[in-house]
């Protein structure tokens, strides 16, 4: 697995980007944050497009900026696909054309992508003899993406694709994003503030506040880690978990799950047994349990686990770490911690009120 090491050191009159990171580069690595947080920024000097004095960035074993040694590539000479906000094609041409543009000018022994598989995987056969301006703005953006491809990059840059589309344009560009990686083997940064694209799309997550990465790691690792509750938000820490289907019952309803070894109950998908899905489980959304509970009850996800840490958020409340074979936190008052007598390495069990998928998105 190649990693991303860079460096960079950029003031403006009133931000300063200072990062340092070295990171794994496979699947979807979004850059998450809040506006001005340095999210572009970052993506900016990656390409080459924002110079920073003595910055460094290193893909694999290739340096491509090593300010030091008077090297910087710039942005045509870095083996980088690059997708803005806007798509940004050219009006003049037809989507073969603009798909084309940057194939042909890639030497034929580079060429690791090819436009059959890129137009399949984009689902854009059917508008290949159009002009820009007979497509709507998700089209757009998937020829935007087609265009990046064919340059055959090492690593594509997403930054924001999705934020001028309307909800019914992003959820029909989604799926596109998430085949890119499993078909092209292509690493992707993708930036967003968006929590619910990235709880959709990303398998790592890197976290800037202030012009600095404060965090990194898997989905799972981010979003529930507890240093990170000030920055992501109260209503946002919970458990990002893969998980498979195993039955449907529609009778009732409902499908069934195999997450982590345990069942897990949500509302019936169409989806068939087997497949994967991710599932959003928010921390105020767990309420603890301490032995079995004979009495019947309406709660269908009941789930072990063992308590990891305990940690104060404010004087009436507390965040309590959880280990159900992979991270899950429950968000409770200062007064149940007490009453249940919680403590590290304590067997307890998890009642679990609600669980997103994140196949649905929302606004």
């Amino acid at each position: 697995m190649n990693h991303l090491l860079a460096r960079f050191d950029v003031r403006f009159s009133n931000f300063h980007l200072d990062i340092d990171m070295d990171v794994p580069m496979s699947g979807i690595t979004a850059i998450f944050g809040p506006s001005g947080s340095g999210k572009t920024t970052l993506l900016r000097c990656l390409a080459g497009l924002e110079h920073a004095p003595n910055g460094f960035m290193q893909f694999g074993e290739e340096v491509w900026q090593d300010e030091r040694l008077g090297r910087c590539l710039p942005l045509y000479a870095r083996p980088i696909g690059y997708v803005f906000q806007e798509p940004r094609l050219f009006p003049h041409y037809d989507v073969r054309a603009n798909l084309l543009y940057g194939y042909k000018r890639i030497p034929v022994a580079a060429r690791r992508v090819a436009p059959e598989q890129v137009i399949e995987i984009l689902g854009i056969g059917q508008l290949l003899d159009r002009r820009i301006h007979k497509l709507s703005g998700g089209e757009q953006q998937r020829v935007a993406i087609g265009r990046a491809l064919l340059t055959s990059p090492k690593l594509l840059l997403l930054d924001e694709p999705l934020a001028s589309l309307d909800l019914q344009r992003k959820q029909e560009l989604l799926p596109f994003i998430r085949q890119l990686h499993e078909q092209l083997r292509i690493p992707v940064l993708y930036v967003s503030h968006g929590l619910t694209e990235i709880l959709q799309l990303a398998d790592r997550v890197i976290l800037l506040k202030d012009g600095h990465v404060v965090g990194a790691g898997t989905l799972s690792e981010v979003f529930t880690a507890l240093d990170f509750r000030g920055i992501l938000g109260p209503h946002r820490i919970g458990a990002i978990m893969n998980a498979r289907v195993t039955h449907h019952d529609p009778q009732y309803g409902l499908t069934q799950l195999d997450c982590m070894g345990q069942p897990l109950f949500v509302p019936l998908q169409p989806v068939a047994i087997g497949q994967p899905m991710r599932v959003h489980i928010l921390s105020s959304d767990v309420t603890l349990v301490v032995g079995r509970i004979d009495s019947p009850t309406s709660v269908l996800n009941i789930l072990e686990a063992t308590i990891v840490e305990i940690r104060e958020v404010n004087h009436t409340s507390v965040d309590v770490l959880l280990d159900i074979g992979a991270p899950l936190v429950a968000s409770i008052t200062k007064k149940s911690l007490v009453t249940l007598g919680l403590k590290h390495g304590q067997r307890i069990f998890t009642h679990i009120k609600a669980v997103a998928l994140n196949e649905e998105l929302i606004e």
